[in-house]
């Protein structure tokens, strides 16, 4: 698992990181051959289920509330809005120079600015931002700019 996709599992959960499994269990149960009604009633609740939980995770994630927990969690002082290393440490994730390298390979960084430079560090947040909104994130404006 990439470094993306472990602070998309922290913020989003295991459900958004694993789409395929959630899918299949959203369809509406056909009878089969000889099912008893109450087979049936108990197919169409786990549907039902299912399909709130669908329903529950298409809703925005407060990534901001997400992120002061995890910072109190914590109990150290970590500025997680403007720092991809505090962000990831609050995530209790490797904020590594190779970490921080894989997840601009992740993001396709193209910059010429070095590995572990204030100006790559500040591309990763912000660009980490942008994912995490595209992915269903609500992200405080602005962290978006």
């Amino acid at each position: 698992m990439g470094v993306l996709s472990s602070i998309k599992e922290k913020i989003f959960g295991k459900a958004t990181a694993e789409p395929a499994k959630t899918t299949a269990a959203t369809t509406t149960p056909s009878k089969p051959a000889g099912a008893t009604a109450a087979a049936i009633a108990e197919a169409a609740g786990k549907a039902a289920l299912a399909a709130q939980a669908a329903k529950a995770a298409a809703q925005p994630v407060d990534v901001e509330a997400i992120m002061e927990a995890a910072v109190k969690a914590k109990g150290i002082k970590l500025n997680w809005r403007v720092s991809i290393v505090d962000l990831m440490r609050a995530l209790d994730l490797d904020s590594s120079l190779a970490a921080r390298k894989e997840l601009a390979k992740e993001l396709k960084y193209n910059g010429t600015d070095p590995d572990g430079s204030a100006e790559k560090n500040m591309w990763l947040h912000k660009e980490l931002m942008k994912t995490l909104a595209a992915n269903g994130g609500k992200i405080p404006k602005e962290l978006m700019s």
